[in-house]
């Protein structure tokens, strides 16, 4: 069993902002398997498809973005098979890459993420898969907040839409075939 898990803020406020690219990612995968993303469970919406006789769980924890990782921790506690270092995608935003870049990654630091440092202090280990999506740096004159609770320019929009995409198929490649296959095809910045 394999957990894609996407960071974000839940309620239309936050719908497509910055720091929801991971819940956009968790639902193009959700359309790409013909599922949807609409049971609450483990404080999270959840939906349950198959790939290649692997099951998955698609999962959007709805517990506000520092606190992620109590949702994840329900999870992993419920599902006693799935191991996170192998078993855990986890994809959220990173304001070190600019707009449309992709980075995918076995383990690691939060590196000043708070829902990934929630994920991390739930799981008692920094080893787990991600996708990091990057979301670009404020403006000088904007804070750190409000960059990443802001929406994407028309300019930047189908450069987003195109990597949330690529994050999807990422994160559905590394199921079927492995996360170290999946870092070989799809670690590269944007084109």
């Amino acid at each position: 069993m394999k957990l894609i898990v996407g960071l974000g803020n839940p309620g239309l406020k936050y719908h497509h902002t910055r720091h929801n690219v991971g819940f956009d990612a968790v639902d193009a995968a959700a359309v790409k398997l013909g599922t949807t993303v609409d049971k609450l469970r483990f404080r999270a919406l959840v939906g349950e498809e198959r790939l290649g006789g692997e099951k998955i769980l698609l999962a959007k924890p709805q517990t506000f973005m520092n606190l992620s990782g109590e949702s994840v921790r329900e999870m992993v506690s419920y599902y006693r098979e799935v191991q996170p270092a192998e078993d855990l995608i986890l994809i959220y935003d990173d304001m070190d890459f600019p707009v449309g870049d992709m980075r995918l990654r076995t383990q690691g630091s939060a590196g000043g993420h708070n829902g990934v440092k929630s994920v991390i202090a739930a799981l008692g280990s920094q080893t787990f898969a991600r996708i990091r999506i990057g979301i670009g740096r404020p403006a000088p004159e904007m804070t750190v907040i409000d960059h990443v609770l802001s929406r994407f320019s028309s300019l930047d929009r189908p450069r987003i839409d195109e990597v949330v995409d690529r994050a999807a198929e990422a994160a559905l490649f590394a199921v079927q075939h492995g996360f170290t296959l999946a870092m070989n095809r799809f670690n590269h910045p944007a084109p």
